[in-house]
């Protein structure tokens, strides 16, 4: 497949994903209409998060490897899994598809009267003061890293050529859920460098200035879990797998 194919790819998941999963947080996460408890919680966000990994891994994984993340794309480098001549490319074009969903997300929250950014958070990281449930800079620091190693190893783990085939999406969309579980009241989640500089971007204040730790705190996750789970498991280089097309996340 053309790189520029690939990239291609690569932006349009990402966009889903900003568009799915931020989208989700914005618009329907508290929703207060006229239909009493519409809103789905934080619950559904967690669940509009994995079915955005699920539905683009089965819809682009075949063309990209369905990436969406630059940490995934780092932790599959680290792994062998991916040419490291891809990685730059690829986390541009991610960047790009999460600011182009971030700005679908602006026009369309904007339509509703009285719609604020700024007071409605939309969806960006953050700690201390800017974490939901304020939590310090090092307990966002490490979940963050954490949760992202655990992803990057599920999808270097369901995406083995000793796994069963054709299931990985549905492990790694159900493993972003559960992260999304356990550390939206952290930081409002991220594992996503890509995730949050979209809606960072547009946000500004506070969410420019934390989004340092949401770049670096996954993309070391990622490097634990790129060393990690070929250490364990064996092999995992490119020619020892399955197709790339099977290796996605979010």
């Amino acid at each position: 497949m053309k790189r520029s194919k690939r990239l291609t790819a690569e932006a349009f998941g990402t966009f889903w994903l900003v568009l799915g999963g931020c989208g989700s947080a914005v618009l329907a996460a508290n929703f207060a209409g006229p239909v009493h408890g519409l809103g789905i919680g934080f619950v559904g966000v967690s669940l509009a998060f994995g079915l955005t990994v699920l539905t683009m891994a089965y819809a682009i994984g075949h063309i990209s490897g369905c990436h969406l993340n630059p940490a995934v794309s780092v932790g599959l480098t680290v792994a062998g899994r991916f040419p490291a001549r891809d990685l730059v490319p690829y986390i541009i074009a991610q960047v790009i598809g999460a600011l182009l969903g971030a700005l679908m997300l602006s026009l369309i929250a904007s339509g509703q009267p009285g719609f604020d950014m700024a007071v409605r958070g939309f969806a960006t990281n953050g700690y201390g003061d800017w974490s939901p449930g304020h939590y310090s800079m090092r307990a966002a620091f490490v979940c963050e890293m954490v949760m992202t190693a655990g992803l990057v190893f599920v999808i270097l783990g369901s995406t083995d050529k000793r796994a069963p085939a054709g299931f990985a999406p549905i492990a790694i969309g159900l493993c972003l859920t559960l992260i999304h579980l356990i550390s939206i009241p952290v930081t409002n989640t991220s594992v996503n460098p890509a995730r949050s500089t979209g809606p960072a971007l547009l946000a500004g204040g506070a969410a420019m200035s934390q989004l340092w730790l949401f770049w670096f705190a996954p993309l070391a996750g990622a490097v634990i879990a790129g060393v990690l789970y070929p250490a364990i498991a064996g092999g995992g280089r490119v020619t020892e797998t399955r197709a790339s097309s099977s290796e996605m996340a979010a």
